[in-house]
């Protein structure tokens, strides 16, 4: 019933700590030694793991201890500018670890970033932050967030130019292979335009949520096409820090995919939009502070072999901040409604993100 989907990782690149066994030591110093200095390797993995019960109108619950996602995440200089990223992640439905990014950064000066290989293509904020750093805890399944086509995890195979210009204006353009992301045989464009009205945000990939460490207002623009068909994506995310130490955040998209990607391939054409907002309380209580986040999403999807529907989504998060991305708990509760195609169901449980 939901579209099993993930899409991002991470600022991790400079967000990772340096976690070397001593082996690992010893096995990447001797060709860094033979090359010369070339600073340190960083590796880090992560974990998504959940209890949910899932009830469809009608029908019998479903109970299941779940791994949502496991990742390993290198990264690290190759010479100078030059630097590598190699990533998995784990597919919880084919019991297989398959290749995420695999990539080589020529990372010049703010203003100039070349990215080849393996990686997500400039797309919705939402793609560029995935499930590790997504605020809600069940991102993709509301039939707006990156509906953009690619070969796995969102990602293509493909080169992508980005920059960013007076700490404020991030840019990027990209062509990647469409046959094996969509099965067209042309190559696929791809560009983002993001204006940071106050503080700056590092990288190409993004955040869904800073909890409190920027005052965020960020508007972007997206869009790929292929042989005349488009996809187009508007997002928005304001964060605020406030006086008694805790902070809000209001995020939204517009989504309209015209004959390219979307999430059901049945249906040519679909549009809609969702609206985020949270707090974060400023007391901090054991490990961590305690948030609330609401969600409610609205996808309409026409031109298909069947009448048109429109899905409805509602989520409800109650979370438990402790060390941001690294480590956090959420109660989560979403409500999905269909007006036609599919059985309306709800669902509830608890999960669990750590990071090293």
């Amino acid at each position: 019933m939901l579209r099993l989907r993930v899409a991002n990782e991470a600022a991790f690149i400079t967000r990772q700590s340096t976690l070397l066994p001593c082996l690992a030591v010893l096995a990447l110093a001797i060709p860094a030694c033979a090359q010369g200095n070339l600073g340190p390797i960083t590796v880090g993995a992560g974990l998504r793991t959940s209890f949910v019960s899932t009830t469809p109108d009608g029908g019998p619950t479903t109970d299941q201890f779940q791994i949502n996602d496991i990742r390993l995440y290198v990264s690290g200089p190759v010479y100078e500018d030059f630097k590598f990223m190699f990533n998995t992640d784990y597919n919880s439905v084919t019991n297989t670890v398959d290749v995420l990014d695999a990539v080589a950064r020529l990372e010049v000066s703010p203003e100039f970033n070349l990215w080849f290989g393996r990686f997500l293509p400039p797309s919705d904020r939402a793609d560029l932050y995935g499930p590790f750093y997504s605020h809600e805890w069940l991102p993709f399944s509301d039939g707006i967030q990156d509906g953009y086509p690619g070969i796995y995890q969102g990602r293509d195979n493909g080169v992508t130019y980005w920059g960013t210009f007076a700490k404020k204006i991030k840019v990027s353009l990209g062509a990647f292979d469409g046959k094996t992301a969509d099965n067209l045989n042309h190559l696929l464009g791809a560009a983002r335009v993001q204006i940071d009205f106050w503080d700056p945000e590092d990288g190409y990939y993004l955040n869904g949520t800073y909890y409190g460490d920027k005052n965020l207002l960020a508007l972007g623009g997206a869009t790929q096409w292929q042989d005349g068909h488009t996809a187009a994506t508007a997002d928005f995310l304001l964060e605020k820090k406030l006086h008694n130490g805790g902070s809000f955040s209001i995020e939204s998209e517009y989504s309209n995919y015209n004959q390219l990607g979307g999430y059901n391939p049945l249906y040519t054409h679909s549009q809609g939009a969702y609206g985020l907002a949270s707090y974060l309380f400023p007391k901090k209580v054991g490990y961590g502070k305690f948030e609330v986040l609401g969600k409610f999403a609205k996808a309409d999807f026409t031109q298909g072999a069947k009448p048109s529907y429109n899905q409805k989504t509602g989520e409800f998060n109650f979370n438990y901040v402790m060390k941001q991305f690294n480590a956090r708990a959420t109660l989560f509760y979403q409500r999905v409604v269909f007006n036609g195609q599919n059985p309306d169901f709800w669902e509830a449980g608890l999960g669990l993100q750590i990071q090293m």
